[in-house]
């Protein structure tokens, strides 16, 4: 449902070009991102800092394009937004004692050091990667193309990394160290004193 929800301004992007043009796109965009960020607040009183992010990219680049009569702005957004990222995950190698990727998912899997340090590197390509894809598709391929690589490409680019880095994960997840048998030396030291006090 998550997925879904963030996807929601893009699909309304998708939907608006379709049926108008790019220009009535964008502005459909900027309005539904920011209808998600007000939504998000009103619900839980906090915006994630990806949802800040997304909205100030779409309110300035959007708005130049509208203002300019350029889409060439709206076309850089998804490539800043993944360098972005990829600026990010990178700093965190150098910012606090663990990468990004190890604080957020940390909690839930166990690796080992080297496991979270190359899969940290592995987003950090990635988003490099879709960056220059989406720049690639905009500037040598027409606006209807790159809208269907917006949607679609870049989607399925990310869904087929996900599942590939989940295979990844799987073949070095460590198993949890077995907790001390508190129980059973418990249970033994109980039979000892019940055995004794029978003997008594």
């Amino acid at each position: 449902m998550k997925l879904l929800f963030d996807l929601f301004p893009l699909v309304l992007f998708f939907i608006a070009y379709k049926m108008y043009d790019i220009y009535i796109a964008t502005a459909v965009i900027i309005v539904a991102t920011a209808v998600q960020v007000l939504y998000v607040y009103l619900k839980h009183k906090r915006v994630e800092k990806i949802h800040i992010i997304t909205l100030v990219l779409i309110v300035l680049l959007g708005g130049l394009t509208l203002a300019l009569q350029d889409e060439n702005f709206i076309k850089w957004k998804p490539t800043i937004v993944n360098w972005g990222f990829g600026l990010v995950f990178l700093a965190s190698h150098y910012i606090g004692n663990k990468p990004i990727i190890q604080r957020m998912m940390d909690g839930m899997i166990g690796l080992p050091q080297q496991v979270w340090t190359r899969l940290s590197g592995l987003w950090i390509a990635f988003f490099i990667v879709s960056g220059i894809a989406n720049l690639y598709v905009a500037f040598n391929y027409d606006t209807n193309t790159w809208v269907n690589f917006k949607l679609f490409g870049l989607m399925g680019m990310t869904i087929g990394f996900i599942l590939l880095q989940g295979v990844y994960i799987s073949r070095h997840m460590q198993s949890p160290e077995p907790e001390p048998q508190k129980e059973e030396v418990t249970t033994k030291e109980t039979n000892n004193q019940s055995e004794n006090k029978s003997i008594n």
